[in-house]
């Protein structure tokens, strides 16, 4: 098993992260809102070593505020942003591929746009560009402990996939929690709200958006925009709702690591050059009217 390690970054922050280790390229796996790194490890299954070489490394991060992680008073974008720098300079790692799942995915195309040189691909999970949500308000009212994990489980019975909330569930002398603390969690999502589209363009590295058909996070409409403002994006899309990294691990998994040989290449291949920003045509969109038909408002988005 992989075991967790610690870093501080420069505002003092302890933050924990898995290292898969390994000779191949470095991977950076950022998680959404209520997560952890660990629930992020499933990709490491698909991009580690195979007959076709060595694979990939996977570091896996708990972002402030989440996993083993340190609390913190500042939630804003460019904590975040700073965080996953520092990570990438303890390492002594970059340029590094970054996946990131929803509030993963912002970080890690607002990373690439601001320092291109820790870079060099962006596989965006159902991250939106522009993100306007109302506050989720049902976990204000969790008790800090509860008496049984079957009630801490019968309390999230309005989750579409509640296992993205139990990777970051323990048990301590008096109960079960959540690692996370919903207030940490609202300013989370207080500091994502907001129009990000100029950091979304300027992002000059490969980069590939993966929208769930079933999810409100990227509609359809959102996903356009994202091709027409930077052409050379790549869209995908997994019949699946939001947290389908757990539902739908295999086939994202294929997806990632077929971005990731084709445009950076494992071990011992030379990693190439960042895309230019405009010009390129984007490519075609892998979709169904089945899954664009499916997406509905939620109350249980995680982002």
């Amino acid at each position: 098993m992989t075991s967790t390690q610690y870093f501080r970054t420069h505002d003092g922050i302890r933050l924990a992260y898995l290292d898969t280790g390994g000779a191949g390229r470095p991977v950076l796996a950022l998680h959404g809102a209520y997560g952890r790194g660990r629930s992020m490890l499933g990709l490491a299954d698909h991009l580690g070593p195979d007959q076709r070489g060595p694979g990939y490394r996977v570091i896996a991060l708990d972002q402030r505020g989440h996993g083993l992680s340190d609390h913190a008073s500042d939630y804003g974008r460019q904590a975040f942003i700073g965080d996953i720098t520092a990570l990438i300079e303890h390492l002594d790692l970059g340029p590094v591929a970054m996946v990131g799942h929803s509030l993963g995915g912002m970080n890690a195309y607002q990373v690439a746009a601001r320092h291109p040189e820790l870079t060099s691909a962006v596989i965006s999970v159902d991250a939106p560009v522009s993100f306007h949500a109302p506050a989720n308000t049902a976990f204000n009212n969790f008790p800090a402990r509860f008496p049984s994990l079957r009630a801490l489980i019968a309390a999230l019975d309005f989750i579409d996939e509640p296992r993205h909330f139990l990777e970051s569930v323990v048990e301590e002398p008096d109960g079960w929690r959540f690692l996370w603390q919903a207030a940490d969690i609202a300013a989370v999502k207080e500091g994502i709200i907001g129009d990000w589209w100029d950091e979304f363009a300027a992002v000059q590295q490969p980069m590939v958006v993966i929208r769930g058909g079933r999810s409100p996070i990227i509609p359809p409409e959102q996903a356009a925009e994202m091709a027409r403002r930077r052409p050379q994006t790549e869209l995908a899309v997994v019949d699946g709702h939001h947290d389908f990294y757990i539902t739908h691990a295999a086939e994202l998994g294929a997806m990632v690591r077929e971005f990731l040989d084709r445009n950076i290449g494992g071990a011992g291949s030379p990693a190439q050059q960042p895309q230019a920003a405009a010009g390129t045509a984007a490519t075609a969109t892998a979709t169904t009217a089945a899954t664009s038909a499916a997406v509905t408002a939620t109350a249980t988005a995680t982002v």
